[in-house]
């Protein structure tokens, strides 16, 4: 990994967390400004081949989270923001990047419903679905009471599972 790179991917997940954490939103202007600085990074370095690594980490970083925002299960921001991951990390690196967050997210969320006593409420609901799908055969969702799931700042996870791998690539 190049040495400037943690400092560039640090410049834009550290604001991106406050942001999450104090608005429950990542600016567009964080997230754009990175996915371009990504992809110029990658292009100075390695001219078409580095344009190549930028945009396709890029893309696949968005189509990672695409789906849950899709479901409404994350903000168009995370999805941003983990395309911006991509562009600095490349393909191998937002894929690694991503199954970090996944695990630091997870933990997370169990950590904010335990807090919240939501955790049993939200087992039940997945023991409901669990139950369905293996009568059935057919995949269903049953989405939360509204108002009753505290919001979770997956920016954070993003962040701290993005950090997880970048410090352990040094």
């Amino acid at each position: 990994m190049d040495s400037y790179l943690p400092l560039f991917i640090a410049m834009v997940l550290l604001p991106a967390s406050v942001f999450d954490l104090r608005q429950r939103r990542i600016p567009n202007a964080l997230t754009y400004t990175a996915m371009a600085a990504g992809i110029f990074y990658w292009s100075y370095l390695n001219g078409l081949n580095g344009f190549t690594h930028g945009t396709v980490g890029l893309f696949l970083g968005i189509g990672l989270l695409i789906v849950f925002y899709l479901m409404g299960m994350m903000g168009a921001g995370d999805v941003k923001l983990m395309g911006a991951v991509g562009s600095f990390l490349g393909p191998k690196g937002v894929f690694i990047a991503f199954l970090y967050s996944a695990i630091v997210g997870g933990l997370y969320a169990l950590l904010v419903l335990a807090r919240h006593k939501a955790l049993k409420q939200t087992a039940s609901r997945y023991g409901f679905m669990a139950k369905g799908y293996m009568t059935t055969g057919q995949l269903f969702y049953i989405p939360p009471e509204e108002g009753k799931l505290p919001p979770l700042c997956y920016g954070l996870a993003i962040s701290l599972g993005t950090g997880i791998h970048v410090l352990r690539s040094l």
